[in-house]
């Protein structure tokens, strides 16, 4: 178990917070605001129990160079706006300077300061000892609460935990429970659903479910792999050739733990990858060799919503198709709504899964949404999150 805000008294104390404030944004202004409320809870526990409160974050890929496109200071205004707060906020493309020092020392109990975007500075993301050093001058407590960011050893994530006590904020001790709990002690019977294009970014992922899960459901463009590896002609759909090896091996290991592998057993295919493509359904027997597969087919969306119907506790990485197009949509669709149909744990990691969940309005009637894809992903691989490492054990 880790430490959280809770284990500590904060009352009078600088506390230093990692969020993840990596919003997308438009013509400078923010379009969604999901990772900005999530980090609320933990931000007004701090201002109710007396911290002075110093937020900071990274936002985009600036390149460790000072770039005004990516400033934090629209977050800062949409902060003030959740808070009915002024949140204090210089921006010095350092992001720590003796200016910055002042503020900080001069915030009162329960106070908001923002620092400018993090990733500013080159040395973040080489997790330098110099930056994570003028990090933790600002405060007394190290509280991270950035899952998004929890799988990269940063100055601001990680390195800045030699230099200061370090504890949970709420966010990170979700993730943590959910996702630990779905891989520790889970409910059963325990289905993941995992989809993408390629085999080799989620062979970790599937070589660690294949230890938990009773049944493991694939989609997306991955299939096509597992079924040309079977010897199914694919047309011109996305093979990963380089995995082709590992997809039958990762069968025979499915089959050797008692582990329910299940493929999909037909395609929706279009001839071009485009919305407006022709259209037709295949079996996986007869995909012609001028189509390319664009989504699980019929009988397989009720396969598998048949499969998450019956489960106990479901998570889910990787959409069934491409349901960024409306005639692509209805694999990932079906499947989302068998999850939030179902009385059990229903957790969500991340990424294209989240944004499915979403564009279906079915984000809130899910156990637990992910914000950090690559994250949890990492997480769900069974490695150790280096900025969960660096938080102190109770």
């Amino acid at each position: 178990m880790k430490k959280t805000i809770e284990d500590i008294n904060v009352k009078g104390k600088k506390v230093l917070v990692r969020c993840d404030f990596n919003v997308p944004m438009k013509d400078g202004k923010i379009t969604d605001d999901i990772r900005i409320t999530s980090a609320l809870p933990t931000v007004k526990y701090l201002m109710e129990n007396g911290a002075k409160v110093i937020l900071m974050s990274h936002l985009g890929r600036p390149k460790g160079k000072y770039n005004p496109e990516f400033t934090l200071l629209p977050v800062k205004e949409r902060l003030e706006e959740l808070l009915s707060k002024e949140v204090k906020f210089l921006s010095y493309e350092t992001v720590v300077c003796d200016k910055v020092r002042a503020l900080a020392d001069s915030l009162c109990d329960s106070d908001v300061m923002l620092l400018e975007n993090v990733r500013f500075r080159s040395e973040e993301e080489k997790n330098e000892v110099e930056f994570s050093k003028e990090l933790a001058s600002l405060g007394d407590i190290f509280v991270n609460d950035a899952f998004g960011t929890a799988h990269r050893a940063h100055s601001s994530t990680a390195g800045i935990a030699e230099f200061l006590p370090c504890v949970s904020g709420y966010l990170i001790e979700k993730e943590v429970k959910f996702l630990g709990d779905a891989l520790e002690n889970p409910k059963r019977p325990f289905v993941a659903i995992l989809g993408g294009a390629k085999v080799k970014d989620k062979i970790p992922v599937i070589e660690n479910l294949l230890n938990k899960v009773d049944t493991l459901l694939i989609g997306g463009g991955m299939m096509y792999t597992f079924f040309k590896a079977e010897g199914y002609e694919v047309g011109t759909s996305i093979v990963d050739d380089e995995s082709l090896e590992l997809a039958n091996t990762l069968q025979k290991k499915a089959k050797e733990k008692g582990v329910k592998l299940l493929l999909p057993v037909d395609s929706v295919c279009g001839r071009e990858f485009s919305n407006d493509t022709e259209i037709k359904v295949f079996d996986k027997e007869n995909m012609p060799k001028d189509m390319m597969g664009l989504d699980i087919g019929p009988k397989t969306v009720e396969l598998y919503t048949e499969v998450v119907k019956n489960a106990k506790t479901v998570v889910w990485n990787g959409p069934m198709g491409v349901f960024e197009m409306s005639n692509f949509e209805n694999g990932t669709k079906c499947v989302a709504e068998a999850m939030a149909s179902l009385d059990g744990i229903t957790i969500i990691g991340g990424g294209d899964s989240a944004a499915a969940c979403d564009k279906f309005g079915l984000a809130d009637r899910m156990t637990h949404v992910s914000t950090g894809g690559g994250a949890s992903l990492e997480f769900l691989e069974g490695k150790v999150l280096p900025g969960i490492q660096v938080i102190e054990d109770k």
